[in-house]
């Protein structure tokens, strides 16, 4: 029984239509500017190397260089998205590798970058926020100025106090702490988003695992930690004095920003924080109302219903 080689080639002798376009293809390849340029930067390569890489040649010459022929990673044509095909000489044979193209580099750059705003429980919207969207809103001029001095500011240093608004319902209080998420990430500083509500379901249910220390920390320390409609959770003197006031001690301690979101004033918060199952605790709401006051800054925003 014949070689499978020695069969195919005397097959491909035989057939004139294969031959024909073989060549034409060979012809194609070797006349293609940057293969003729990189055979031209190798004059050692011999005839037979170059006979012998011509499928290595054709998958260059097919393959999309750096993005020229894709819209964006996602729509990338490659044989493995995202890379890039490269020709080299390595003793005097052709080698063909792939390294990352400049949509992929971008694209794990800006997961990277989204890695950086972590939430719980907050809706896809918010998380989606820009600027851009707000810009314009004279109704919450005020708020927005006070967000793009702390941007001004974190630009150099991250700023020892965030900003507590309040204000009537769909005011675009949360969507404020999106688009200022959003914008930190430009500069590596990661931010926590929490719907306090769930926050505080979230704490109770942590004790089945014996994970609560570990998720508190993990609060206590994030670079800038936003705390979304604080005083609409059901209120616990525990949850309030235990994990509440700590986070805020330690924020306060490390002068770290903490920015907040409430239909309530500072007044009207302590009033909700005082009211408990035990009674009202005017002393010890008191004390999470000036830890309020050390992490961040008290601002209204006025405006419609934008939910209706």
């Amino acid at each position: 029984m014949k070689p499978i080689q020695s069969s195919l080639k005397s097959w491909m002798q035989t057939n004139e239509n294969f031959k024909e376009n073989y060549l034409k293809i060979k012809q194609e390849v070797l006349n293609d500017p940057e293969i003729s340029e990189f055979l031209t930067l190798h004059p050692q390569l011999t005839q037979a190397e170059i006979n012998k890489s011509l499928i290595k040649l054709y998958e260059y010459k097919t393959q999309a260089k750096q993005c020229d022929q894709c819209g964006s990673y996602q729509a990338c044509k490659n044989m493995i998205a995202g890379y890039s095909p490269v020709l080299h000489v390595e003793n005097d044979e052709i080698r063909l590798s792939y390294e990352k193209c400049h949509s992929r580099v971008m694209y794990e750059k800006d997961q990277e970058k989204q890695k950086l705003i972590q939430s719980l429980y907050m809706p896809k919207e918010i998380l989606q926020a820009s600027f851009s969207d707000i810009a314009n809103d004279e109704t919450r001029i005020t708020a927005i100025a006070e967000l793009l001095d702390f941007l001004d500011q974190a630009k150099t240093d991250l700023p020892r106090k965030g900003v507590y608004f309040y204000g009537q319902f769909g005011v675009g209080k949360t969507y404020l702490l999106g688009a200022l998420a959003n914008e930190l990430k430009k500069f590596n500083i990661s931010s926590t988003l929490i719907y306090m509500p769930e926050f505080v379901r979230e704490i109770k249910g942590s004790f089945k695992d014996d994970s609560v220390n570990e998720k508190i920390d993990y609060f206590k320390k994030a670079d800038v930690l936003m705390l979304d409609d604080i005083g609409a959770e059901l209120q616990s003197a525990w949850f309030r004095d235990e994990i509440l006031g700590s986070v805020l001690q330690y924020r306060m301690m490390e002068r770290l920003p903490v920015f907040f979101t409430s239909n309530y004033d500072l007044d009207q918060l302590e009033v909700q924080l005082a009211t408990t199952k035990s009674g009202v605790e005017t002393v010890k709401a008191g004390r999470i109302i000036e830890r309020i006051k050390q992490v961040s800054k008290e601002v209204k925003i006025e405006g419609h219903n934008r939910r209706l």
